[in-house]
């Protein structure tokens, strides 16, 4: 709508039973995003992006146009297809469309696994209203069912996406663009997009990523957020011993030693230790949206931050301190407690239903995450949706995404999570039914050791989950999407689907499908020669007499998997059973007779099954770790970046969601930093010939310069021993001075023309699901050039340049 135009009344615009619905919830006027989206959905052709925080109606904002316009002129098959990352998500979403489209006569239909075979036979019978999916199901169904999509969706209008932001970043938002430009072209059609996400940090690229392939530009409303108010809080804990607020300020062990910062040690110690002994009057940093117990501070705090409402229980008296704060504060609230890993979901669990035991209480604790049986994650999300429910779930980032959940009260958050994203949606999960957004950060470390090295004693998490919330507090920041690698991997998947669903092609008929989908505009056709020769060469494509491509035997008994839908890496799972009850799955299996940690209990191995990947077990006491496979984080390097302004900001400036204990952590943490001298130059001497560099970048950039280091300066500096903890230091022994090092690092960067020269001799790196049947230079490439940021760390390295002259 141009500016100017009077707005356009966008209830009277709906259809009547539309109309109805409103007027049946007793909603006085529609909220800013249904109106925005309305506007974009009815006044224009345009794609839509939509983003608006969680819980402010934006499915329906999106779907009452959508519903009005087919109603006005039904389509002659699906008229919408929404597709969403869980399916949970759908079936929640299900319910809630079926109340709205019953009235006006549109059917729905949903598809994934777990949908019963005689629900989709009714929708290849009569292809009508909407159908809700995942990617891995469209997937399947391109695969299985291609000669049946122009029926399906000859007369498609629109695709709605919905959690945009979870399906940016990696190869399963590049299959679901892929799988929607397949589909439009099979059925005719070229349906509108709308895009709709909470957590949307560049909107451009977002709608740009959204509007890929179709032709079409996307519109962005800009939609009037309401002032937001967030109940947050963020308390530390040692593991054991005295707390932080208990231990008082110190001086660190490693300050004694005079060559500890690199010759500059005398004036820091003595600007330290004042900081040590005068008084300080803390303060808030900026204007912040919290309210009451952590509230909006507009005077400067001149004692200690406001403490937490009062426990509604008590721990065991030899409890995890952290663990068991958590435990205190959850006794009659439905809440969540997120975790960062599988294994410590399982390990909290366990733990707080110990408590329960040893306080001689029922149980108020429920597990929820990826490994456990459908049937225990569904009776999670059934007792959670109970508005009566006091239980707690301890989850991971299975319950990140957008199903209702109700009344939940308040989110607990283990550490900090690896994104602002995720912060922004997990905390989300609450302050529903027009409650604020509450959140209680607990941060939990193992008390430092006198032994410790420099870099070992600051509180990462802690400063993580600050620069965290800070981004978003100040600037609004969420991670942009990456959007130019080189997805290999998924070209050999989208390849393989191509061929198995439209059967033979001539490799030119097979590169014009694949090379135009948007997603693969910077793979070249020499490297898609490279890749059909090795396929060829490993019997998963083959040649017909006629010169055509087909599957290959080899080829065939990947396609032919249920797994080869997804994209995402997969580990490989034994099913864990007792007696005739499925719990869950595990990676790798101990023998008969050992313990493991499911579902929130533990559990003897009775028999393991390698041959039908079964572990047969009996539910025991105790407690014992769990295992499910790696979880890599991914930190962008703005967060880094703020990390190292948190650790260096005046030891005065205080967060106002800081509790007693993470205030102690971080005027400590300010301390040990200035010793370390963290505010002028990366490259820290510790001591001997031991070096610690603080590069503050993002994970792959960080990356990019340990290979850097590693492969082209370690034998010039007599660099060894590195120790990476990434991405926050790393530390090795060096036989060269500081000056040597910047210079020597300045010009390995000037001179790096080839991305392929950080790979090790003969390295073939298994970085995504489909890397092993790529040819070694495509996996090589696609590394070198997608995955490791080369140019993140190639302008971090010139900022030291100011550095080389200097002694």
């Amino acid at each position: 709508m141009s500016k100017g135009e009077p707005r356009m009344d966008v209830f009277n615009r709906y259809a009547p039973f539309i109309q109805d619905t409103i007027y049946e919830h007793g909603w006085q006027s529609l909220r800013g995003v249904q109106v925005a989206a309305g506007e974009a959905i009815f006044g224009t052709d345009q794609n839509v992006l939509l983003s608006a925080s969680t819980a402010s109606g934006k499915t329906e904002a999106a779907f009452y146009p959508i519903l009005t316009l087919m109603a006005e002129d039904p389509p002659a098959s699906v008229g919408a297809l929404y597709i969403a990352p869980l399916k949970a998500l759908i079936n929640d979403q299900f319910d809630r469309l079926n109340e709205v489209c019953a009235q006006g006569d549109i059917p729905v239909w949903h598809w994934h696994g777990d949908v019963s075979q005689s629900h989709k036979r009714k929708l290849m019978k009569h292809p009508s209203g909407i159908l809700q999916i995942t990617p891995e199901s469209l997937e399947a169904m391109l695969l299985h069912r291609h000669a049946a999509i122009p029926a399906l969706f000859g007369d498609l209008r629109f695709i709605v996406i919905d959690e945009l932001h979870a399906l940016m970043r990696g190869d399963r938002g590049g299959q679901t663009l892929c799988l929607i430009e397949r589909l439009s072209r099979m059925a005719g059609v070229n349906p509108r997009r709308i895009g709709l996400s909470a957590t949307i940090g560049d909107p451009k690229q977002a709608a740009e990523f959204l509007s890929a392939g179709t032709g079409k530009g996307t519109v962005v409303p800009n939609i009037g957020a309401s002032g937001q108010t967030w109940r947050l809080s963020m308390e530390h804990f040692f593991n054991s011993g005295p707390q932080a607020s208990q231990r008082g300020l110190r001086m660190p062990a490693f300050a004694r030693n005079l060559h500890a910062v690199d010759g500059e040690t005398r004036p820091l110690l003595e600007q330290t230790e004042a900081t040590l002994t005068g008084e300080t009057q803390l303060k808030s940093s900026m204007e912040s949206p919290f309210e009451s117990p952590f509230e909006r501070q507009d005077k400067p705090l001149t004692g200690p931050l406001a403490q937490s409402e009062p426990a509604s229980d008590t721990a065991p008296q030899a409890a995890d301190p952290g663990i068991g704060y958590i435990f205190e504060h959850t006794r009659g609230r439905k809440c969540l407690v997120f975790c960062n890993s599988r294994e410590e979901a399982e390990a909290v669990t366990t733990t707080l239903r110990q408590y329960c035991e040893v306080r001689h209480e029922a149980d108020r604790f429920l597990i929820h995450h990826g490994n456990l049986s459908a049937p225990i994650r569904q009776s999670a999300e059934e007792d959670m949706k109970d508005e009566n429910s006091c239980m707690t779930t301890v989850t991971t980032a299975t319950l990140e995404l957008g199903i209702d959940i109700g009344r939940l009260e308040r989110a607990f958050q283990i550490d900090a999570p690896f994104t602002v994203s995720s912060f922004l949606q997990r905390m989300g999960r609450t302050g529903r039914r027009d409650q604020p957004q509450e959140m209680w950060f607990v941060m939990r470390e193992d008390p430092p050791q006198s032994r410790d090295m420099a870099p070992d004693i600051i509180p990462w998490k802690l400063i993580q989950g600050i620069a965290l919330i800070q981004l978003y507090v100040e600037r609004r920041w969420v991670e942009p999407p990456r959007l130019d690698g080189l997805p290999y991997s998924l070209l050999y998947h989208q390849t393989m689907s191509t061929l198995a669903s439209g059967g033979e092609m001539t490799p030119a008929q097979l590169a014009s499908q694949v090379l135009s989908l948007a997603v693969f505009r910077h793979v070249t056709e020499d490297d898609y020669r490279i890749l059909l020769r090795h396929l060829l060469d490993i019997d998963h494509i083959e040649t017909t007499e006629r010169g055509g491509l087909i599957v290959g035997v080899a080829g065939e008994r990947i396609t032919s998997n249920f797994k080869f839908y997804a994209v995402f890496q997969e580990n490989e799972e034994y099913s864990v059973r007792s007696e005739s009850q499925e719990i869950g799955t595990l990676v790798a299996p101990p023998p008969a007779g050992e313990k493991i940690a499911i579902a929130g209990h533990v559990w003897v191995v009775d028999e393991v099954d390698r041959k039908r990947h079964i572990v047969y077990c009996t539910m025991v006491k105790g407690k014992v770790p769990a295992y499910f496979g790696d979880v890599p984080g991914d930190i962008n390097t703005v967060i880094l970046e703020r990390m190292r302004q948190v650790l260096i900001e005046p030891p005065e400036t205080i967060y106002p969601y800081l509790m007693h204990n993470a205030v102690a952590r971080l005027r400590q943490a300010r301390v040990d930093a200035a010793v370390m001298g963290l505010a002028d130059r990366p490259l820290r001497h510790l001591g001997g010939n031991m070096w610690a560099l603080f590069p503050w970048l993002g994970t792959y950039a960080f990356l990019a310069l340990k290979r850097l280091l590693l492969l082209r300066c370690a034998p010039v500096l007599g660099l060894k021993g590195m120790e990476a903890c990434s991405p926050y230091y790393m530390t090795f022994r060096m036989e060269a001075d500081a000056a040597t090092f910047y210079r020597t690092v300045a010009e390995a960067v000037h001179d790096l023309d080839d991305p392929l020269t950080l790979m090790y001799p003969d390295e073939v790196p298994d970085f995504n699901k489909y890397d092993q049947f790529l040819p070694p230079q495509l996996v090589r490439k696609g590394f070198a050039c997608g995955v490791l940021d080369i140019d993140g760390m190639r302008a971090r390295v010139r900022e030291w340049e100011r550095f080389v002259s200097k002694p």
